[in-house]
């Protein structure tokens, strides 16, 4: 049974700085790309960053280009998301994701298989 386990989230200040983290089980980790996305409440779920599971290759959305780093521990099996210069609009509910492999980063929702049950990250101005 694969299980993703999101940690990290909370209340800082703009400006701040958050690291999430992402423990992955039941599966080969290094076999999958991993992800981070986040939703706004009414709005859908989007792609923030993404990273082969060779850990080489990644993909950052426009707006979080220069702030987050994505990158990946496949002896420990996690996934990790630095979070730095936050801002209040960074304020949704992230998820890790995690999808097969493929010679790019997956970008698309249905492209990951599994799905962590998010954690909240807060940012006050």
């Amino acid at each position: 049974q694969v299980q993703l386990v999101e940690s990290g989230g909370g209340l800082v200040q703009a400006g701040g700085s958050l690291r999430l983290s992402c423990a992955a089980s039941g599966l080969t980790f290094s076999r999958y790309s991993m992800a981070w996305f986040r939703q706004a409440p009414g709005k859908g779920r989007e792609l923030v960053a993404g990273i082969r599971g060779s850990g080489i290759i990644t993909y950052y959305t426009d707006s979080v280009k220069g702030r987050f780093t994505i990158s990946r521990d496949n002896a420990k099996n996690t996934v990790y998301l630095q979070m730095n210069s936050l801002k209040p609009e960074d304020t949704v509910v992230y998820y890790c994701a995690a999808g097969r492999d493929r010679p790019y980063v997956p970008r698309r929702r249905d492209e990951y298989d599994y799905w962590g049950a998010g954690t909240q990250v807060t940012v006050s101005s």
